[in-house]
């Protein structure tokens, strides 16, 4: 049966892994609230512009990782639309680049309200996003992908939001997009962890392709520990009360998916794996701010 137009673009904008975008507002939005400076109008033009880029994006990946010939027949990964002839490379192309200017219209409200920093991390963003996979040297063939999520998930997602509503930057703010760009990076990983013959393959000098599935797993295993530890750091430090520690509830999922990553046998069964690590993420994120509301 054929799959409708609107099936189609939404399995292309890879809504599996949107909580990427969701869980940073959230949490800089939540600090706002902390902090009594919080604003609806900023925080939804926020969370509106974040889901732009990512689809934007993902967009991006999908057009330039099917004109390098990354997305090859033996590919175990989720369906790309470009690759699979669902939808040609000049729509895709189109797409990624009509998002990305949607996104940067409706953040000129958000530069409006709070100036030219917000004006500099959005175009950043939209530079970044579309030199993932694309440009001449690009971030994910060159192991540098990991670094860019975290950077641009956490640091400026988390911060950004925050900014937008209280107009200053908070140190606390910046504590606590560690566990949220740690979160978001491993969705890469598992990503990368599942294509990694593949890549090898393709050319593209992921972690995993340059350091070794190993090192992917530590990697994992790591980013987790860091969201955990970043909730001590805001109670030592930063004098959160006890509800700080509301993620520790995640922790038996963290670990379900520690060992599927470790002791994971079939790399098909690691698509299951990423979903699980968005929606990991998405219960980390909303267990940090309530904690964060609550206190």
């Amino acid at each position: 049966m054929k799959e409708s137009l609107f099936t189609v673009w939404l399995s292309a904008s890879r809504p599996q892994t949107l909580p990427a975008s969701v869980v940073p507002v959230l949490t800089g939005a939540s600090l706002a609230h902390y902090h009594q400076l919080f604003r609806w109008d900023t925080t939804i033009i926020a969370l509106i512009c974040a889901l732009l880029i990512q689809i934007g994006t993902n967009f991006a990946n999908d057009y330039y990782d099917f004109v390098k010939g990354a997305d090859r027949e033996d590919r175990i990964g989720f369906t790309r639309a470009t690759s699979a002839g669902l939808v040609t490379p000049q729509a895709m192309f189109r797409a990624t680049y009509i998002t990305m200017a949607i996104a940067f219209f409706t953040g000129l409200y958000l530069v409006w309200v709070a100036g030219w920093p917000i004006f500099l991390i959005g175009v950043l963003s939209l530079i970044f996003g579309v030199a993932y996979t694309g440009g001449p040297y690009p971030l994910g063939y060159n192991g540098l992908g990991d670094i860019f999520v975290f950077i641009f998930f956490g640091f400026a997602a988390v911060m950004g939001t925050y900014y937008v509503n209280a107009l200053e930057w908070s140190t606390d703010a910046m504590i606590a997009s560690m566990p949220v760009g740690a979160l978001a990076v491993n969705i890469l990983v598992i990503n990368n962890l599942r294509d990694v013959h593949q890549d090898v393959l393709s050319g593209k000098k992921t972690l995993g392709v340059l350091l070794g599935e190993n090192a992917l797993k530590a990697e994992y295993t790591l980013l987790i520990a860091l969201s955990f530890v970043s909730l001590i750091i805001l109670d030592v430090l930063f004098g959160y009360p006890a509800w700080i520690y509301l993620p520790l509830l995640s922790l038996p999922a963290a670990i379900v998916l520690l060992k599927q990553v470790v002791l994971h046998d079939d790399k098909r069964t690691l698509n299951k794996t990423l979903e699980r690590t968005a929606q990991f993420m998405v219960l980390f994120g909303i267990l940090l701010s309530a904690g964060i509301l609550l206190s």
